[in-house]
């Protein structure tokens, strides 16, 4: 059923419930909210897993093992299928699929998968193509074209030069006042 098919007169929309319009309406007084307390204000928000103070169990239990989830690599998918919007003649690139929208734009790597049929020959550049959809891609006349990411030189390693400490100064010697005993003259 679509909004359009909806008989008119029935609201797609439920009115409000109306609380604390007094006993008779059944949400009167408290309006439903037991009595006092925190929950009972307006504006109460709890974080999911709250215990009231407790450690919560998600810190009462161990954490162990490693977890590989912070260095996957994931893919945006998309199938031979949803190749065929495109023209004969277009270079399909990540560029490409992002502008038709079968992609998002911020997507940094993308696999070609081999649902659907491709009745058209092109030219396609992605990250990572599956079997079923390189041999589809060529058997229509296609190119499957692998994007490889260029590989970072390691840097040459070079032997820092030794640290050589600098010739400490000769300080110059201070010259003493002369006696005056000795100049004959008095201050």
């Amino acid at each position: 059923m679509h909004l359009h098919e909806v008989i008119a007169g029935i609201s797609g929309e439920r009115k409000p419930r109306r609380v604390g319009r007094g006993r008779a309406s059944g949400r009167g007084k408290t309006c439903g909210r037991g009595h006092n307390g925190q929950k009972s204000r307006s504006g109460f928000s709890q974080r999911p897993g709250f215990e009231s103070g407790h450690v919560p169990l998600f810190r009462r239990l161990p954490i162990r093992g490693f977890n590989n989830f912070n260095f996957r690599t994931t893919y945006a998918t998309v199938n031979v299928g949803d190749l065929d919007r495109f023209g004969k003649k277009d270079e399909i690139d990540r560029e490409a699929l992002s502008r038709a929208g079968l992609i998002r734009a911020n997507a940094k790597l993308v696999k070609i998968l081999g649902n659907g049929e491709v009745k058209k020959s092109l030219k396609v550049k992605a990250d990572k193509f599956s079997a079923t959809a390189r041999e589809k891609i060529e058997k229509a006349g296609g190119e499957a074209i692998l994007i490889v990411a260029p590989k970072a030189e390691p840097e040459p390693k070079v032997k820092p030069e030794p640290k050589v400490k600098p010739e400490l100064k000769a300080k110059p010697e201070l010259k003493a006042k002369p006696d005056p005993e000795e100049t004959g003259k008095s201050e």
